[in-house]
Parts: C-alpha cells; sequence; structure tokens
C-alpha cells in the first residue's frame, strides 16, 4: 500500500526533472548538430572549435570569469565580516541591519542598475574615468555582499559560543582563535556563500549591462549582442560547456559535503 502511494509522487518528481532539464538536454543535443537550424543535419564537433576561436567569446568569457572570480572571494570576505559584526548585536538593531542588508537582494535589478549607473557618471565627470572593469567590479561586489551575509549568519548562530570563549581561556590569543574555531564552524556557510556569489555575478546582465561603459564586455552581454545580430550555433556550444562546468562543480559540493558528513558520523 505504501509502495502505491509512492508512485503517484515519483511521477511527479519525473515529470518535473523533464520540464527543468529537457530544454538543456536539447540544448546541449544541438550544439553538435552539423546545421544551422533546429533539423538535425549530422554530429560536429566544428561549433566548439569556432567558439574557442571566436576572439570576441572569449575575451567577454575571460572578462567575466575575472569578475565573477574577484567578486565572489572579495564579498566573501566582506561579507562574512559583516555577518559576524551583525551577529554580535542584539534585538532590533540585528533586526534593523539584517532587513537593510536584505534589500539588495529584493531590490529589482533594474533600478540598482540605473542607480549605480548614476552615481558612477557623476563620481567619473568629478575625477575623470570611464566605466568599465572597476564600475562593474564594485556592483557586482554590492549585489553579492547579500548572499554572503544569508549563508554565514546561521551558522554563526548555530555555533556554540563557549566555543570560542573556552579557546580564550586555554591561552589562544582573539586571531588565531578565530581562524582556529570561528573559521572551521561556519566554513559551510561561507563556502556556499562564495559560490552563490560567483554564480550570480557570473549570469548578471541588467546590472552589467549599466555599469560597463563602451569598452568593455562580459558575457551575457556578448551573447546577447550575438542575438540581436543573429543565433549562431556557438552559442549552444558556449551554454552546454557552461552548463558542464556549474554541474561539475555542483558535484564537487556534494562529495565534498558526503565526505564531511560521514567523517562527522565516524569521528560521533
Amino acid at each position: 500500500m505504501k509502495k502505491m502511494k509512492k508512485i503517484p509522487s515519483k511521477i511527479y518528481i519525473a515529470l518535473i526533472m523533464i520540464f527543468l532539464y529537457l530544454p538543456i538536454a536539447v540544448l546541449i543535443v544541438y550544439s553538435f548538430n552539423e546545421g544551422k537550424t533546429s533539423i538535425w543535419k549530422g554530429f560536429t564537433f566544428k561549433w566548439y572549435l569556432e567558439l574557442f576561436n571566436n576572439s570576441a567569446i572569449m575575451t567577454s568569457l575571460y572578462n567575466t570569469l575575472i569578475i565573477a572570480l574577484l567578486a565572489a572571494v572579495i564579498s566573501t570576505i566582506l561579507g562574512t565580516m559583516a555577518a559576524i559584526g551583525i551577529n554580535n548585536f542584539k534585538g532590533i538593531k540585528r533586526s534593523l541591519i539584517m532587513n537593510a542588508s536584505n534589500i539588495p537582494i529584493i531590490n529589482p535589478e533594474i533600478v540598482t542598475g540605473i542607480s549605480f549607473m548614476l552615481m558612477f557618471s557623476f563620481v567619473g565627470t568629478l575625477l575623470g574615468f570611464e566605466m568599465g572593469f572597476g564600475t562593474v567590479l564594485l556592483a557586482h561586489i554590492s549585489f553579492c555582499v547579500p548572499y554572503v551575509i544569508l549563508n554565514v549568519i546561521p551558522k554563526l548562530r548555530q555555533m556554540d559560543p563557549a566555543i570560542y570563549e573556552a579557546a580564550l581561556d586555554l591561552g589562544c590569543h582573539p586571531l588565531p582563535a578565530f581562524f582556529k574555531v570561528v573559521i572551521p564552524q561556519i566554513l559551510p556557510g561561507v563556502l556556499s556563500g562564495f559560490l552563490m556569489s560567483f554564480t550570480y555575478s557570473l549570469d548578471d546582465f541588467v546590472i552589467t549591462y549599466f555599469t560597463r561603459g563602451a569598452r568593455f564586455q562580459t558575457l551575457p552581454i556578448e551573447i546577447y549582442t550575438m542575438l540581436r545580430r543573429r543565433i549562431s550555433p556557438t552559442i549552444n556550444a558556449l551554454s552546454a560547456l557552461l552548463f558542464a562546468i556549474t554541474l561539475a562543480v555542483l558535484i564537487f559540493v556534494y562529495i565534498r559535503d558526503r565526505k564531511a558528513e560521514r567523517a562527522e558520523a565516524a569521528r560521533m
């Protein structure tokens, strides 16, 4: 009887998975299509070769990866420090600061992008600089930091503060105690915040579009420019590679978490 009850739920989950991943599967299949249309004309790797030979796409990809990596690293450091500071507050102050830090997440991207564009244009006129790599990086850091805070705060609340105090009582200085006691406790939240920041920065279009200036190009902007001219099969190849990289990262994180859980279970 229980098995019969599980059948509808399994069918429902299967339909949801098909709905979510069937378009991606079709995209990956057509990245190997020799023809430029939706009609299958044979298997080929030429679109992947053209992708790596396309200097505009590769430059945009390099810019996007550098921005995403720098934004993720800097926002993880700033967000972790901010989360520790927020956690030290009590009562209404903590609630107010947490709500204020969530505004960039709730705020529409179009509003954030235009706000940054106006600010950078004003400051650029005063100081004599143009929007480009630096302005995009600052904008990405600003919307990545709240995601790091959201991931680190729960880990700080789960941590027993007596552990840090015990390390101090045993003669450990505050800074070494922080790195040896606090960081290992909140490390899963820090890593989750880093990965989320990297993903959001890698995928961002709207805010980047308003803050990039005229000479700096990222991958989402380059794809949008290509789509305005004509749809090239190299976009299918590029999307397939990005999905494969994302899937590999998720598998790595899953394996790492499983190993950590097994080690914790064995220790207990």
